[in-house]
């Protein structure tokens, strides 16, 4: 039968006619580049996420880089953050000329591992930015502790997370600010590259705002230096159409991770599952498990059509382009352990009960079950 990782004209389907009029309507307006649609996606996420601001940028990477401009890091700052994610949460950091210093991650989680935050602490250290990685928010009670305890503001890459939530609070109202990415395979995703940073600080909203669209509070006046880091409309009304539908897609990404951990969990131990819901509420990005011999699954499971992908295959520490940090193969061991035994499996809300099963299938034969 086969499964494909993602099936973006599967949801397209089922709101074309949201989607088509949406669109016709930007063009029509000529409301190109920010604008009314744009403001309205940045009043509807802002409510979405429990805040008050919403900031909308054209990547997720332009909403973190935003935010650590607006608060002040630059040359000789160190920001800490977690080992395992995807190079965009480090490269904001080296835009302002920053040092990013990595901690290892939990083993169970696969989020920045608490235990390890105080020791990576210097006088240098000015933000902490914990990753909600795979749509599982981090431990960001005691992340927060240590941070307030030290007088260092958190911001939260909630790239992976959208509608997550910790304790029952949103992910993105958990610390200074929250950066959301809107890749088109996000949970809530555009048509094309987007992102948006949301904050309850009216200081810090008033700075992205300006930052965002080269430096300016008024066409053509311009305070200091900036970006182009604007959204666009059509990318507005895309997403306000798609937040309408957010929480029933994240509902149905739920119910496919328990249909996966029925299929998957006995016998028990063959393969590792994320963990359940506790005080987190996943949104399940991506649902990663772990396993031996993953390259002879991944291969199994490609011959057989079912798409699968690593997240991530190779860890920050050991990309060439931060070989200038100095860290070395062993620093991170938890990251580069599950780096050879992580696997992402299909996930997607228009999942299919057989194609659940295609995989579960699959996986259990592998093993001999």
């Amino acid at each position: 039968m086969g499964v494909p990782f993602l099936d973006l004209r599967a949801q397209y389907q089922s709101i074309k006619p949201e989607i088509d009029q949406v669109i016709q309507d930007v063009i029509s307006d000529c409301a190109f580049a920010l604008g009314k649609y744009v403001l309205e996606f940045e009043k509807n996420f802002a409510a979405f996420c429990e805040t008050k601001h919403c900031v909308a940028t054209n990547t997720g990477t332009a909403a973190l880089h935003l935010v650590m401009r607006a608060l002040g890091i630059g040359p000789g700052d160190e920001v800490i953050t977690a080992a395992n994610t995807f190079i965009a949460t480090c490269e904001p950091i080296s835009y302002q000329g920053a040092t990013p210093v990595l901690v290892d991650i939990d083993e169970e989680t696969y989020t920045l591992d608490p235990a390890k935050l105080k020791a990576a602490i210097t006088d240098r250290t000015k933000l902490i930015v914990p990753v909600h990685l795979y749509g599982r928010p981090a431990e960001m009670d005691p992340i927060k502790k240590i941070a307030d305890d030290a007088g260092i503001p958190v911001l939260e890459d909630t790239c992976q997370a959208h509608g997550a939530t910790y304790r029952g609070q949103k992910t993105g109202s958990l610390g200074v600010a929250g950066c959301f990415s809107f890749y088109p395979a996000k949970n809530l995703g555009a048509y094309g590259e987007g992102g948006a940073a949301v904050t309850d600080s009216d200081d810090l909203a008033v700075r992205m705002r300006r930052l965002r669209d080269h430096g300016s509070d008024r066409k053509y006046y311009h305070t200091e230096i900036g970006y182009n880091y604007r959204l666009e409309g059509i990318q507005g009304a895309v997403l306000n159409v798609k937040l309408r539908h957010l929480e029933k897609w994240n509902a149905a990404r739920q119910a496919h991770a328990e249909r996966y951990r029925a299929l998957l969990g006995d016998p028990p131990g063959r393969v590792k599952l994320p963990p359940a819901d506790d005080d987190c509420r996943s949104v399940y990005h991506l649902f990663v498990i772990g396993v031996e011999r993953r390259d002879e699954l991944q291969k199994l499971l490609a011959d057989r059509g079912i798409g699968c992908l690593i997240h991530y295959p190779v860890p920050v520490h050991r990309q060439e382009a931060y070989a200038h940090l100095g860290y070395k193969k062993g620093d991170f061991p938890v990251t580069e352990k599950l780096a050879n035994r992580i696997l992402s499996l299909p996930m997607f809300p228009e999942l299919k009960e057989e194609q659940l099963q295609e995989v579960g299938n699959a996986i259990r034969e592998f093993f001999g079950s």
